[in-house]
């Protein structure tokens, strides 16, 4: 069933109450998600977007109840991810001579999902489509935010910018806008999804948010593709993405580890006391890597100011839950953050070492050698934990 938005354009989208990962099973979803589309009746009928592939039947169904589907004019893909994408193979066995306005990379990207050779409509920044009674569509390409063929669609007249992917959160609500759901949760899943998904791409964001920003566009709506659409001070996110994409931190330092028989666990809630004790304002949060949830981990080290990872040595290595999140902290390319590592061992005692490399290669400036602790930290080595806490506080 649509839902009106504003004059003649309606959400015709997905709520999905109960999807629990994302990107397969790399993007933990504690609210759901919502696969948001839009349709424009104006003179012209344009769809915005469609659904998942695993929703595609129901939403050609309802949306079939709503209009004519050989009464959509054009049909403007966004992005050619499958979360926004999923439905165009059902949906064109119906009309397939429809035009797909898109970026050239869109073009691929739809190619290479569903190899097909549909109508396509090649569109770049500044090009426009007219949907009849005096307004617009304007297109607004979006490299990197969060893939090469990513782009952005503002109607005139209706001052609504139809932004996909950025400024979307995955919330799964019935209330459709920003003003209508708990701002904590709100704010909460907008922030995780920036920090997972968007902060390798913050220097491109910063240089697009300009741009947009340049074009003089009044913005009274920002519909996205996931979550809320922003009707109560829209710009509010966009002033959201412009601090998290400028190295964002908060006073906050986060301890991540794992831990064999429990004593690289005691270190780290001993370097925690001495944080605390150096810097009592300071908030401190403690992660135990295979317990916590990785996405909100990272959410936690978006907001902190130093990161401190702590791992056993085992085989000469450390612990593969540790090497991985390493791994995905490099990904993410975190910028102006600090690092320490810490951890116990038994024999060789390698594992600060390859942390320490692996923070640097990730990008975070490590500012101590580190602490280690052969075997079980008794209680004067705890002390000495608790005063590398406090070093690193100060530093």
């Amino acid at each position: 069933m649509k839902k009106h938005i504003k004059n003649n354009v309606y959400w015709v989208g997905k709520v999905d109450w109960e999807l629990q990962t994302f990107h397969g099973e790399e993007l933990t979803t504690h609210h759901g998600s919502t696969y948001n589309s839009y349709l424009i009746l104006e003179e012209k009928t344009v769809l915005v977007d469609t659904v998942w592939k695993p929703f595609a039947a129901e939403f050609i169904n309802n949306l079939a109840q709503e209009i004519d589907l050989k009464k959509i004019d054009y049909i403007v893909a966004n992005h050619g991810e499958v979360d926004h994408s999923g439905a165009l193979p059902e949906l064109m066995k119906l009309i397939p001579d429809t035009p797909i306005y898109c970026t050239a990379n869109a073009v691929k990207s739809l190619k290479g999902m569903y190899h097909e050779d549909w109508n396509f409509k090649v569109v770049k920044t500044g090009d426009k489509l007219d949907t009849g009674n005096g307004k617009q569509l304007v297109f607004v390409e979006m490299p990197m935010l969060h893939w090469p063929d990513s782009m952005a669609a503002y109607l005139t007249g209706d001052n609504i910018l139809f932004s996909n992917d950025a400024f979307g959160q995955h919330y799964a609500t019935d209330k459709l806008y920003n003003d209508l759901v708990d701002q904590c949760d709100l704010f909460k899943e907008a922030m995780k999804y920036y920090a997972n998904i968007l902060t390798p791409f913050s220097g491109v964001l910063k240089r697009k948010l300009q741009e947009i920003s340049a074009l003089g566009l009044p913005i009274d709506m920002i519909a996205t593709s996931h979550g809320v659409i922003w009707r109560n001070d829209p710009l509010q996110i966009v002033e959201k993405y412009a601090e998290w994409a400028d190295a964002y931190q908060e006073n906050q330092i986060t301890i991540v580890y794992d831990t064999m028989w429990n004593g690289t666990r005691v270190l780290a809630e001993n370097i925690a006391r001495g944080i605390q004790l150096a810097d009592p304002d300071v908030t401190v949060k403690l992660h135990n890597l295979p317990k916590s949830d990785p996405n909100d981990v990272i959410t936690e080290v978006f907001k902190s100011k130093l990161v401190v990872v702590g791992s056993p040595t085992i085989n000469n290595g450390i612990l593969h839950s540790v090497a991985g999140f390493a791994h995905l902290l490099k990904e993410l390319k975190f910028k102006n953050k600090k690092a320490a590592a810490f951890g116990c061992y038994g024999w060789s005692g390698e594992s600060i070492k390859i942390l320490s490399e692996l923070l640097q290669n990730a990008g975070f400036e490590v500012i101590d050698a580190g602490f280690r602790s052969q075997w079980n930290p008794d209680p004067a080595r705890q002390q000495e934990a608790v005063e590398f806490g406090k070093r690193i506080a100060r530093a």
